[in-house]
Parts: structure tokens; sequence; C-alpha cells
């Protein structure tokens, strides 16, 4: 089973400036953490934009859903700003039945090293394989639909309704 990945940016590819104390975005670092990890999927990793999910647009949303409706994989993963997963979530739902697409992402920028970020990939990894077709969101060592969860901007969790 081939595996898309789609990057998007978020917390999850977040650089640190040290000077000023500011986050931005360079790179994705999702190539190195897949080799860290010693992946052993098929994957096309494909970076289609690097924003803060508060900025993202509708604009934004429309490319992320006519890339994963073009692409052949039958599983998607996508890295994702956890502010806005939900609404994202809701549109790929409204529209791909299917495909099984996860998405995920991190509170705490993969750099930092202390970062939840490889392991919600690994987990996206696994659930993509695994789930039945769908929309899900993989955050905290759990899955949830893209229907029944928030998050929970106090604790920095994702919770089920």
């Amino acid at each position: 089973m081939q595996i898309q990945i789609f990057v998007t940016g978020g917390t999850f590819d977040k650089e640190y400036n040290e000077l000023n104390g500011e986050l931005y975005f360079r790179d994705t670092h999702l190539k190195e953490m897949l080799t860290q990890s010693r992946f052993q999927l098929d994957v096309n990793v494909r970076s289609l934009m690097m924003v803060d999910s508060l900025d993202m647009t509708e604009e934004d949303r429309e490319i992320i859903l006519t890339h994963c409706k073009k692409s052949q994989a039958e599983g998607i993963v996508i890295t994702h700003g956890t502010d806005t997963m939900v609404e994202t979530a809701q549109l790929l739902a409204e529209h791909i039945k299917d495909k099984t697409i996860v998405l995920t992402g991190a509170m705490i920028p993969i750099v930092f090293g202390s970062s939840d970020g490889l392991f919600n990939m690994g987990a996206a990894l696994a659930y993509v394989q695994t789930l039945d077709p769908g929309v899900y969101i993989a955050m905290n060592g759990q899955y949830f639909r893209h229907d029944n969860v928030k998050k929970n901007k106090e604790l920095g969790l994702f919770q089920t309704l």
C-alpha cells in the first residue's frame, strides 16, 4: 500500500529563532523524521504549503482537498496545525468517502526534541493502514473521527466530543 503524505505546516514544522524567540517556517522535517524512525513503508511526501493553521484560508483548504481527491493513494496522512485541524478534516469528509485520511500534528515543534510530533506521525501511519475509509485525526496516541473530536486548548489535548 502506498501512502501519500501531504505537508501543510503547523507547529509540527516550525523552527525557533534564537535571536528573537519567534517561531517560523523554513522547510519540513518529515523526511528526516521518517528516516530516524527507520520506517519501511512506501510513502510519497509532498509539501503543499507551510502555514500556521490559524492563518489557513479557505483557499488553502481547497488546495488540500484538491490534492486529496487527485491522489491515487487509498491512504493519506496530512500534517496540519492543531488549531484548525478539525475544520479541515470536516471539509475533507464532506467530499471524500473512498479513502482513509488521517490528519496529525504536534503541540511542540519537532526541532525542540521533546515534541509529540514523531509519536503522532507514527500513530497516523499505523492508523492510515488499518482504519476503514473515512477522515480521522491522530493525536495523543488516539484516533478520532472527524465529526467527534475537539481540541481542548486548556489541556493541550484532543478529546472526543
